[in-house]
């Protein structure tokens, strides 16, 4: 009975090993590169689980570039796999490049890949160029009138500039400012709208790409509508300030107006307070008698009551004017 036991016991023990080989070893994997030409041995499968390198992402990419013609080795793709990229975006790059017959070394695609674009839909881009759109764009020309142009830029990608290029934002952006500067320097909004063409042209001649991943095919001017007159505008408000500057000079000059009649109100005050000193200086040196002095306040009763009926004569003509 211990015997048929201890026989069990190494029978599950072997059972047990046989499905670790068969499950750390990828014997199906080994098997098809070995079909498809890839030279790669058990062992380096096995290092490969050791080192944490999934073997499929490494053996199919290169089953992938072994039918398609490529000379790779397997230590490139696993070095690019443990440095973060992708084995098989860089791969399938390479296959379109050779097709396209765009030079691109295996070393150029992964330092692409590492750097975070797209490898492969670079490569695409580069075969089949793209088509990016602008917003509207807001210009004035020389005469004030506005226009709203819109672009469709056709880029395809420079390989060599991939890396360390700026990207699609940075050529809409030079763009837009071309198309400003452009429709800027026009003497006026009809010659934009009669060759809208030579807005592309003279974009174009700028070298808008220099300094980017990309190369600028064609600049086409997609729509072109007119806006605000701006110019007109900036007259208007040039107009209202002018107009409340003079409006606060002429304030200016009513308030000085005003305290230099009030300046001469004091000073007339100041002089009929003088009067009655002079008058009783002068009837106690003689100078005038008392029937002088009265006759003239006869004299001044007088005017102030011609005064009176004259003021309301006027204002009886104006009641009957109304």
């Amino acid at each position: 009975m211990a015997g048929m036991v201890a026989k069990l016991v190494v029978l599950g023990i072997i059972l047990l090993l046989v499905c670790f080989f068969f499950v750390f070893v990828p014997i199906g994997l080994w098997i098809s590169a070995i079909a498809s030409g890839v030279k790669i041995g058990i062992f380096n499968l096995v290092g490969m689980r050791l080192r944490r390198v999934s073997p499929a992402r490494i053996v199919l990419p290169m089953i992938k570039a072994t039918k398609a013609g490529l000379s790779l080795k397997v230590n490139q793709l696993e070095a690019h796999y443990l440095a973060g990229g992708n084995v098989d975006n860089v791969v399938n790059a390479l296959i379109a490049a050779e097709r396209a017959h765009i030079q691109l070394s295996f070393e150029k695609a992964s330092a692409i890949d590492l750097a975070g674009r797209n490898v492969f839909e670079a490569v695409k881009m580069s075969v089949t160029p793209k088509v990016i759109e602008t917003s509207l764009i807001s210009a004035v020309a020389k005469d004030g009138i506005e226009l709203l142009v819109k672009a469709r830029v056709t880029v395809r990608t420079n390989i060599e500039r991939l890396i360390g290029g700026a990207g699609e934002s940075t050529v809409l952006a030079r763009v837009g400012e071309g198309i400003v500067t452009t429709v800027g320097s026009s003497t006026s909004h009809s010659e934009v709208l009669e060759n809208p063409d030579n807005i592309s042209k003279l974009v174009l001649a700028k070298g808008l790409d220099s300094g980017t991943a990309f190369e600028i095919i064609s600049i086409d001017i997609a729509d072109v509508d007119i806006g605000r007159n701006v110019g007109a505008n900036l007259q208007s408000l040039q107009a209202e300030a002018d107009n409340k500057i003079a409006q606060a000079r002429a304030e200016e000059k009513r308030a000085m107006a005003v305290a230099l009649e009030q300046e001469m109100r004091a000073a007339v005050v100041q002089a009929e307070a003088e009067i009655p000193k002079a008058m009783a200086e002068a009837l106690r040196n003689g100078n005038i008698g008392v029937l002088d002095y009265y006759q003239m306040q006869n004299v001044l009763a007088d005017t102030d009551m011609k005064k009176n009926i004259g003021k309301g004569a006027e204002a009886y003509a104006h009641s009957r004017n109304q």
